[in-house]
C-alpha cells in the first residue's frame, strides 16, 4: 500500500507537469489510462486469456470505473491551477467521506464519535482550502469533486473485495476510462515540444498500473480499516514532490488543514479498529 500511495503521487506529479507544459487535461487523462491499459493487457493477457475480461459482477465494475474516471478528470484540471500539495490534502479526506457514505451504501454503524471525526475533518479541508482568503482559488471546487468521486469509488471497490480477480479490475477500469476519453483526447490533440515530456507522458500509465495493481493486492491481505493511515504518506512526498519538482513549498495554512484532516482521519481508524 506504500508503495501504491508512491504511484499515486507519481501520477499527480506527471499530470501537473505535463499541464503546466501546456498539453490538455483530456489528452493527460487519455496518456494515463491508455498506457494503463496496454501495459494490463501486457501482463494479465497472456497469462489469464479471455477470462481476465468476464466480470462477475459487471455494473458495479461499470460504476466503479466511472467514478475513477470523474476523480481523475477532475483532480488533473485542479492541477492546473493549485500546488500539489493542496489537492493531495483535499483527496486526505477520502477515508472520512467514505466513513459518511458507508452507512447508506454499506450498511455500516457510525457512532456520534466518529461523525464528530468526519465534521473535525471537513473543518480541516476548510482550513487548507481557505474559501475566506485572497488566495483562494475556484479550482478547489474541481478538488472537492474529485474527492467525491474518488470516496465513491473506494466504496464501490470495497463492495467488490473478493469477487473480482486483479486482473479483470484493472482491465475494467482501465479499458471504460480510455475509451470514454479517446473521441475528445484524439480531437484536440497536442503533441509534447520536449523529450521529457515525452518520457512523462509515456510514464504516467505505467504509474497508474502500479498504483492501482498494488492497492488492490493490499485490499485482499488487509482490510480497509488497516490500511487507510497508509494513505497519509502521500503529504511528505507530495512536500518533497512540490518542492523539488515545482519549486511550491506547502503553505501553513495547507499544512494545519492536512493537520486536522490527519487527525480526524487517525481518529475514525482507531474507532473502527
Amino acid at each position: 500500500m506504500g508503495l501504491g500511495v508512491a504511484c499515486f503521487v507519481a501520477i499527480d506529479s506527471s499530470a501537473k507537469w505535463l499541464t503546466l507544459a501546456g498539453l490538455p487535461t483530456l489528452q493527460v487523462v487519455f496518456a494515463r489510462y491508455a498506457g494503463h491499459l496496454a501495459l494490463s493487457a501486457l501482463v494479465f493477457l497472456p497469462r489469464h486469456g479471455p477470462a481476465a475480461l468476464r466480470s462477475r459482477r459487471p455494473r458495479l465494475q461499470l460504476i466503479r470505473s466511472a467514478f475513477l474516471l470523474g476523480s481523475t478528470v477532475l483532480n488533473f484540471a485542479a492541477l492546473g491551477y493549485l500546488p500539489i500539495t493542496l489537492t493531495i490534502t483535499i483527496m486526505f479526506a477520502t477515508p472520512i467521506v467514505v466513513t459518511l457514505l458507508s452507512v447508506p451504501l454499506l450498511g455500516e454503524r457510525v457512532g456520534p464519535r466518529r461523525i464528530a471525526a468526519v465534521v473535525a475533518g471537513f473543518a480541516g479541508v476548510l482550513i487548507a482550502v481557505q474559501p475566506w482568503g485572497a488566495a483562494f482559488h475556484p479550482a478547489a471546487f474541481l478538488s472537492v469533486g474529485a474527492l467525491t468521486c474518488a470516496s465513491l469509488y473506494f466504496v464501490m471497490t470495497r463492495r467488490l473485495a473478493g469477487t473480482e480477480s486483479n486482473a479483470t479490475s484493472q482491465l475494467w477500469s482501465s479499458g471504460l476510462a480510455t475509451a470514454a476519453v479517446a473521441p475528445f483526447a484524439l480531437a484536440a490533440w497536442t503533441w509534447p515540444a520536449r523529450a521529457t515530456d515525452w518520457a512523462v507522458l509515456l510514464g504516467i500509465g505505467a504509474f497508474g498500473l502500479m498504483g492501482h495493481s498494488l492497492a488492490t493486492v493490499a485490499h485482499r491481505f488487509a482490510g480497509a480499516s488497516t490500511l487507510a493511515p497508509v494513505a497519509y504518506l502521500q503529504l511528505p512526498l507530495a512536500a518533497v514532490a512540490g518542492l523539488a519538482i515545482f519549486a511550491t513549498p506547502p503553505t501553513p495554512w495547507t499544512l494545519a488543514g492536512a493537520l486536522v484532516i490527519v487527525a480526524s482521519g487517525l481518529y475514525i481508524w482507531w474507532r473502527e479498529r
